[in-house]
């Protein structure tokens, strides 16, 4: 009976070119060291390309397809061990002693990464139990375990992850689905992984690393653990949208085509060094990461201008490690100088036709240089900002689009049309992007992604300025599926920190019930519930704390029908809050209020009674069209104070008018059983009767067809009744729906949503105010709106000045009731 054959003694390793960094190198030499009878093999890209042309030339659509140069590395090993066999061994692993009896009797090896990197948050979410590393694998030639990788190759090329495409987790499905007979050995952690990734030593500790047991140690320099899934290659087929303005003037606008100016450099166009410009003062970890920001970009003609007036040398250091030319770092003594003089330091000692702000403590994508230089060139352009950045909050776990302007910290700009910063500690690049756009032809990028703003709680600015950015936002995903999505989107392409990336993933809490999904196939809930503020808890029924929130203006008529159905509700009083706001009463609201105030004290689990007067008196109908933005400001203003004064811990807010005549006992129950962050019940005339509340509808499908513009008034939109749009009562077929736009008259909204900004516009919103205004202010936050057609609020009937609170008009038969506020 023939022997089978063993491992044959043959060392591949791969690299780009022949240019291999000294520290890999020398991980390099120690396996010729304690293998000096071995055949050693250095396999460039080029020469990849063509062992692939000669040996398995139909794997070849594939492995040029793929878009990131990591893949085709990952993938060349699978085939070199199949056609020759040996032992293949990342750059970046060291021998510490020979393999020859770890390998005797032996035909295919591979070897088991540490336990902790199941436990990271990639692992968690591709649910691997283990994980099969593809950086040290040793087989025999024709090993019947290749044909089977190379099957799955091709099944699972389309993927986008690294991980799942080609690298540790593809590898370790396949020997997972293995056909019989086909079984490697597989050697455990502590043989070739004694040493835990960056990643997990951040997330779980570092542990000692056992030399004497191990045979080879991993340094995991360039691994997926640090930088997601591989480091990103240029994107292709890339177009930015873009405007430019010659002295404040506006000139043209359209799309950046990247490719076009990538095809203009690869033709000899000139590629100018762009020197990037970071002021930094012991924030070691932060500057770290915004040097590997830099290290990532795809437009490598540039370079990194470091100034540091920190009082240790730790950055320093660090820079001399990574022995890059291209990172100049200049220190100076810790001597108070203002960020002003700093980057004015900065901008002197770059070398670069061009400069990039670049500040340490912000995130910014692989693509960031060669999109901005390529608009600037493009366009003949002095200088390039981006019109929106990525705003991110991890403590809180927030993440947005910010709203337009200039952002100064995006500026890419030629260097000799730069004035001099103002000495001054913050704020300093404000009035200097103020005097670019000023003065010369600047591009504006619609390009967010670039830059990722990121507040870590020791920003120039504090915290009330990075509240405001998120309030003006024109995008939002809160915590949550959503939230989590995205930062998984981020870590992909920028150095994203594991801890945040696990924060990111951690549940937020269970809902308390599945609810049906009766909506119809388009509807969906947006994401999963916040979670109720720290210290709150539901009670042991579960029900999360509520604030009702009602402001009135000459209410004494409606105040004992309120306060009436408010305690027919069927939630217990030690969950319930109540805060009202009076003001501008004739009819004695106020001292009413205080009467009951002693009771309600006692009653409920708090109480904020607030007054505030807002001069609001009109002339005629409330419903005439002429008064509406008055009105409505108003109404908005005092809901937004009546907000900021009384809402404390409470998970959720119900908005309810003091006029509403019924409503059922279970109301919150049922408005809360939708698991939606904004709800509205059907506000009615009567039982079973027409809608009152026409703020809240669903546009019709051919709604954007419609001229709009001629029922805007005072730069409201008040369109007559049923233009483009329809009602709750023409809608009772269904359980659920999402909608448009939304009423005040009974109104949920989660306090969260609040709490990150969703204010109730005073002045037009999208051409919306108040109610509608918040609608559509959550709608560019990433939240939907719902409502119960089925779940009736009644509201009579009643005309005049009447109580502040009331946000609908009875569905009249005259055209002077079709103008009602919007």
């Amino acid at each position: 009976m023939s022997e089978k054959p063993g491992i044959p003694h043959l060392i591949h390793q791969t690299w780009k070119n022949t240019d291999v960094p000294p520290e890999w190198r020398e991980w390099s030499e120690t396996w010729r060291r304690h293998h000096p009878d071995w055949e050693y093999r250095l396999w460039t890209d080029a020469d990849n390309r063509a062992f692939l042309e000669e040996h398995y030339a139909w794997f070849l659509p594939v492995y040029d397809g793929y878009r990131e140069p990591i893949k085709r590395a990952d993938a060349i090993r699978y085939f070199l061990l199949d056609h020759f066999g040996g032992l293949y061994v990342d750059m970046d692993f060291e021998c510490l002693r020979p393999m020859t009896e770890l390998f005797a009797g032996q035909e295919l090896v591979l070897g088991l990464e540490p336990e902790a990197h199941v436990h990271l948050p990639l692992s968690r979410r591709g649910g691997m139990r283990r994980i099969v590393c593809n950086a040290f694998m040793a087989s025999r030639p024709g090993h019947p375990f290749w044909p089977h990788v190379h099957r799955r190759l091709v099944g699972a090329h389309t993927r986008p992850g690294t991980l799942d495409a080609t690298g540790p987790f593809f590898l370790t499905r396949a020997v997972d689905s293995a056909p019989e007979g086909c079984a490697p050995a597989i050697l455990g952690a502590d043989t070739l992984y004694p040493k835990l990734s960056p990643a997990a030593a951040e997330l779980f500790g570092q542990r000692e690393t056992d030399r004497d047991l191990a045979h080879a140690v991993h340094h995991w320099a360039g691994s997926w653990i640090r930088e997601g899934s591989g480091a990103p290659g240029a994107s292709t087929g890339r177009q930015v949208r873009f405007w430019t303005s010659q002295d404040l003037q506006p000139c043209a606008q359209g799309v950046v085509d990247l490719d076009a100016q990538r095809r203009r450099w690869a033709s000899g166009s000139p590629a100018p060094t762009v020197s990037c410009l970071m002021v930094t003062k012991g924030r070691l970890p932060l500057a770290e990461r915004a040097i590997r920001c830099f290290l990532a970009q795809t437009y490598t003609r540039a370079e990194l201008v470091v100034v540091d007036d920190g009082a240790d040398g730790a950055l320093e250091d660090h820079v001399r490690e990574l022995a890059d030319p291209r990172i100049r770092l200049h220190r100076l003594p810790p001597e108070g100088r203002t960020l002003g003089e700093l980057r004015n330091i900065a901008v002197d000692l770059a070398a670069g036709p061009y400069v990039c702000q670049w500040d340490d403590d912000d995130l910014y994508d692989p693509e960031r240089l060669e999109v901005q230089l390529a608009a600037v060139l493009a366009l003949d352009a002095t200088a390039c900002f981006l019109a929106r950045e990525r705003l991110w909050w991890p403590a809180r776990r927030k993440l947005a689009i910010s709203g337009v302007r200039v952002w100064e910290g995006s500026m890419l700009c030629a260097k000799d049309a730069l004035p001099r910063y103002p000495e001054q500690r913050r704020g300093e690049d404000s009035p200097v992007a103020e005097a670019v756009v000023r003065g010369g032809r600047t591009v504006s990028l619609d390009a967010p992604e670039l830059y990722t703003y990121v507040f870590h709680g020791a920003n120039t600015f504090d915290e009330p300025h990075f509240t405001s950015l998120f309030d003006a936002a024109t995008q939002v995903w809160p915590s949550g599926d959503a939230y989590a999505d995205q930062v998984h989107a981020m870590a992909a392409r920028l150095p994203v920190a594991p801890a945040d990336v696990l924060e990111a993933e951690a549940p937020a809490e269970a809902p308390a019930h599945n609810a049906a999904d009766t909506a119809g196939p388009s509807a969906r809930v947006p994401h999963t519930r916040r979670p109720a503020p720290v210290g709150v808890r539901p009670d042991a029924d579960g029900h999360p704390p509520l604030l009702v929130l009602t402001p009135v203006k000459d209410a004494t008529a409606f105040l004992p029908r309120y306060l009436d159905r408010l305690r027919a509700l069927a939630y217990p009083r030690d969950a319930l809050s109540l805060g009202l706001l009076e003001g501008d009463s004739r009819d004695g609201t106020w001292q009413a209020l205080q009467g009951v105030l002693p009771a309600l004290e006692a009653e409920f689990r708090r109480v904020t009674l607030v007054r505030r007067h807002f001069g609001l008196r009109t002339a005629g109908p409330r419903w005439a069209r002429t008064v509406q933005r008055r009105r409505r400001s108003v109404l908005a203003m005092a809901r937004n104070h009546l907000l900021s004064r009384a809402l404390g811990d409470e998970e959720w807010v119900l908005w309810l008018d003091v006029d509403v005549a019924d409503y059922p006992p279970d109301l919150v129950q049922r408005l809360l059983a939708v698991r939606g962050e904004i709800v509205v019940p059907h506000c009615v005339t009567e039982p079973a009767g027409p809608s009152f509340d026409l703020n809240t509808f669903v546009l019709h499908p051919d709604a954007a067809d419609l001229d709009w513009d001629r029922w805007v008034r005072d730069g409201v939109l008040q369109p007559p009744k049923g233009f483009g749009r329809s009602y709750l009562d023409e809608l009772r077929a269904q359980e659920r729906v999402r909608v448009d736009a939304v009423g005040g008259t009974a109104l949920l909204v989660h306090a969260d949503l609040h709490r990150d900004g969703l204010v109730f516009p005073a002045v037009p919103y999208r051409r919306l105010i108040e109610t509608e205004g918040l609608a559509a202010l959550a709608r560019d936050m990433g939240i939907e709106c719902w409502a119960l057609p089925g779940v009736e609020v009644v509201h009579p009937r009643h005309l005049g000045d009447g109580a502040l609170g009331r946000t609908g008009e009875a569905a009249a038969g005259h055209e002077a009731h079709d103008a009602r506020r919007r």
